[in-house]
């Protein structure tokens, strides 16, 4: 576990992360962050979309996207970089992306308990009031080997 004296430490911490595995083979950049959420985005590719015809991203991609959002906003929050879990993750998709646009993801970490964390958030194109997948989500802090 590592704790934070100011988010200019956070912001490092959360860039290391999403430079790296599979939010640098995705492309995931850090964006910005905040008290309890962070802002991270996926921009476009044509090997992301699922299906090609159409060139809209797949689900997949934006699934990761908020997953680690939701994570980051974790940390945001506990200003404590520490291990947890997702233990469930709903994801709806009111409509698809934009082909060709960067998909922004925010998550807010808004409630937290002793071992549990609830976040939410939303994926947009451009115009956070024409949402591309809003989540909800419950993780689990677990101990530190």
């Amino acid at each position: 576990m590592v704790d934070f004296d100011t988010n200019t430490q956070l912001r490092d911490m959360i860039r290391f992360v999403v430079s790296r595995g599979h939010c640098l083979l995705l492309g995931i950049k850090f964006e910005d962050l905040g008290d309890g959420w962070a802002e991270l985005s996926l921009p476009y590719r044509p090997e992301l979309a699922g299906d090609a015809e159409t060139g809209i991203m797949a689900s997949g991609p934006i699934f990761t996207l908020m997953d680690m959002a939701a994570g980051m906003s974790i940390f945001a929050a506990r200003k404590t970089f520490a291990p947890h879990v997702t233990l469930d993750l709903r994801v709806d998709y009111p409509r698809p992306a934009t082909p060709g646009k960067t998909v922004f993801g925010r998550a807010e970490c808004y409630r937290m308990t002793k071992k549990v964390a609830f976040v939410r958030g939303l994926a947009h194109d451009g115009d956070p009031e024409k949402p591309v997948a809003h989540i909800a989500g419950t993780f689990m802090f677990v101990d530190a080997p």
